[in-house]
């Protein structure tokens, strides 16, 4: 019997689908994403209910999930990352049930130990071919590595690959295989591959940016790290890729040579790849067009599950050979933990994604961020929301200076040594204070709207409804 389905009507009604279920996505082509809501509009008019939706996260182009959560079309959701117009909605209260918030890591342990258990996975494919052999590389819609969705394909009770590009079998090269699918759907797009693209993808020129990016790179070259074989994740802000610019300088000067870098993956670091500064990429997710080309091209360029990435409970994972990881925060506590769940009012607006996984099992992890943001300090007593523990941070880096975690005096010796700029958290938070005026709490009601659930699978904090 042949897999390639004509509707996803049918695909859904062979997939058994009832009242109740949990259905997945992948969050690969982001706010380009297509597929979610075609999916969920049609469950919609087929007349189903309380469905809970576990898509690896959540973007602006999501909205029409609002009006479903409204009829209880959509009842649950469980996520690593969300923002824009759904996160705002679960922020004042929409559903009954609080959204579930897991780690790029947690999630997979999540799934495979059956914490989330997935009735109908639908995979966004860029490219298929009729028995459901896909890659992310190639058709109108590749967004390059599908990391993410690796664990849906091997646990959900049924596999559906939906794609836009359906080739001749057998497909090549192959990231899910055939042996996971049970049905192929073709229809008219998939997703925008240009909504792919997150952060900056530009190195800052903002003058306080700089200075942060340049204190960074001054903590890596003195922290005892920077020889051959360095591995290195960043992010796409505009201050975390300055401090790769500045790391990738030292490589040059003092001819060291890395072995990979990680994360999300931008042509900044496939940058670095090609002039031969780091061995290999390791690729569970792209952020913009280059890095898809790459992944492509460069069989040094390598995409990995996310359950290879940083799954807690896997026999071994990459993170636990990352040296250095630069983070970003929302705001940060004198005990080092981290937000960037809610933003100053308490509403939703990311996540910890790798956030957390990382900053536990890297040798280095520094948070960069200026003193305050939008006129708010970023250093306060007590974050919002904890995204990663205080516990596994071991530094802050601003603009204003360098605060080192207190059980890290191994490395404060060392920075005070090469005359760094060293001051305690508590200072940080009195000059933000001084010159932006001291934070207001952001007032809420009592109901839990979301959980945070930590790479463990132990609740780590919980977000309640904003104050209307």
């Amino acid at each position: 019997m042949s897999k390639v389905i004509n509707s996803l009507e049918e695909a859904i009604k062979k997939c058994e689908l009832k009242d109740g279920m949990t259905v997945s996505f992948h969050h690969h082509l982001r706010n380009g994403d297509f597929v979610l809501n075609k999916v969920m509009k049609t469950i919609d008019e087929m007349g189903y209910k309380d469905i809970k939706i576990a898509p690896s996260s959540i973007f602006p182009i999501h909205e029409p999930l609002i009006d479903l959560m409204k009829r209880k079309v959509v009842t649950g959701v469980t996520a690593n990352y969300m923002r824009g117009p759904v996160a705002e909605a679960i922020s004042e209260g929409i559903m009954d049930e609080p959204a579930i918030f897991h780690s790029h890591g947690g999630r997979p342990r999540a799934i495979e130990n059956g914490e989330i258990k997935i009735d109908v996975a639908f995979i966004a494919a860029p490219t298929c071919d009729k028995e459901g052999n896909m890659n992310g590389v190639d058709g109108p819609a590749a967004c390059g590595s599908l990391g993410y969705t690796y664990v849906d394909a091997q646990y959900a009770n049924k596999v559906v690959a939906v794609t836009d590009n359906l080739v001749d079998y057998p497909a090549s090269p192959i990231s899910i295989d055939e042996t996971h699918v049970d049905y192929v759907v073709e229809i008219d797009s998939i997703g925008d591959p240009n909504g792919i693209v997150s952060g900056s993808t530009q190195i800052t020129r903002d003058p306080v940016g700089l200075s942060i990016a340049r204190y960074a790179s001054k903590v890596i070259e003195h922290s005892g790290l920077l020889k051959n074989g360095l591995s290195f994740q960043t992010g796409a802000g505009g201050a975390s890729l300055a401090t790769a610019y500045y790391l990738k300088s030292l490589l040059k000067e003092k001819n060291i040579k890395g072995s990979f870098c990680m994360g999300g993956i931008t042509g900044y670091m496939v940058n670095l790849l090609e002039e031969g500064l780091f061995e290999k990429l390791m690729d569970v997710q792209c952020f913009d067009i280059e890095a898809v080309k790459s992944l492509k091209r460069n069989p040094n360029h390598q995409e990995i599950s996310a359950s290879h990435y940083a799954n807690p409970d896997s026999k071994s994972s990459v993170i636990k050979n990352l040296d250095i990881v630069i983070l970003g925060a929302t705001e940060i506590d004198t005990n080092f933990n981290v937000n960037v769940h809610t933003d100053s009012n308490g509403y939703i607006m990311g996540g910890s994604g790798g956030h957390s996984d990382t900053a536990a099992e890297s040798k280095l992890c520094m948070i960069v961020a200026p003193l305050f943001r939008a006129r708010l300090p970023i250093v306060v007593d007590r974050v919002h929301t904890i995204t990663t523990p205080g516990s596994t941070v071991d530094v802050l880096v601003t603009e204003r200076g360098i605060a080192v975690n207190p059980k890290r005096q191994d490395l404060k010796d060392k920075l005070k040594t090469a005359g760094l700029p060293i001051v305690e958290i508590e200072e940080l938070k009195a000059m933000g204070e001084k010159i932006a005026g001291k934070a207001k709490k952001a007032e809420t009601e009592d109901k839990i709207v979301a959980r945070v659930i930590y790479r463990d699978g132990k609740e780590l904090d919980v977000i309640r409804q904003v104050k209307s």
